[in-house]
């Protein structure tokens, strides 16, 4: 099984998982054996999932104040996990390609598997959330039409971007490109960094 086809497999089973309850306080009941790749793929679906209807949530224009800023610290948080988990699996990239021999010629990507493979995660979400759309009995036949032909792109995106992901994974082991891990600095988190953090001091 190459990696996307796990992907394709983990992202809609926890989307899945997560519309059993649709409550972003439902603790995660993660399948997986932790520490595996598979546990990552299917803990970073679950904070992408969550997040998304966390997000739909502040959009509500009725929301409590309180509230609504309660959520918007609650979104930094899981950013902040977010990125952590794309990092924890960029980590089992560079150690299933660490004995890989580099061609001197080789070249580095734009961005790392693991960033790539977030897209793909997010993607599953528009891709499920779409298709929910193109089910509704309560609209009428322009929405479902138009939703159908959001659709199609989505899922064409989806193909494309799991073919460039392959590819990429392809030439990482042919040693013709090489990847690089830049630790991610969320400056907004951080009180040294946040100008309205380090001024409150």
């Amino acid at each position: 099984m190459n990696f996307t086809t796990l992907c394709q497999e983990i992202f809609p089973a926890v989307i899945e998982d997560y519309h059993r309850y649709d409550n972003v306080d439902q603790p995660i009941a993660n399948p997986y054996k932790k520490g595996s790749i598979e546990y990552l793929l299917y803990l970073k679906n679950w904070i992408d999932t969550v997040q998304w209807h966390l997000e739909d949530l502040i959009r509500d224009p009725k929301i409590d104040p309180v509230a609504a800023l309660e959520l918007k610290r609650r979104i930094d948080r899981s950013n902040q996990e977010r990125t952590d988990m794309v990092e924890y699996i960029d980590s089992y990239f560079l150690d299933k390609f660490k004995d890989v021999k580099v061609a001197a010629d080789a070249k580095i990507n734009t961005e790392s598997p693991a960033w790539a493979i977030d897209r793909l995660s997010i993607l599953a979400l528009k891709v499920y959330h779409m298709a929910q759309e193109t089910k509704r009995t309560d609209v009428s036949d322009k929405h479902i039409q138009e939703c159908q032909r959001k659709l199609d792109v989505l899922l064409q995106q989806q193909q494309d971007l799991t073919t460039a992901i392959e590819e990429l994974l392809e030439d990482m082991a042919a040693g013709r490109k090489y990847m690089k891990v830049y630790k991610q600095m969320k400056m907004y988190n951080d009180p040294e960094l946040n100008p309205v953090l380090y001024a409150a001091k």
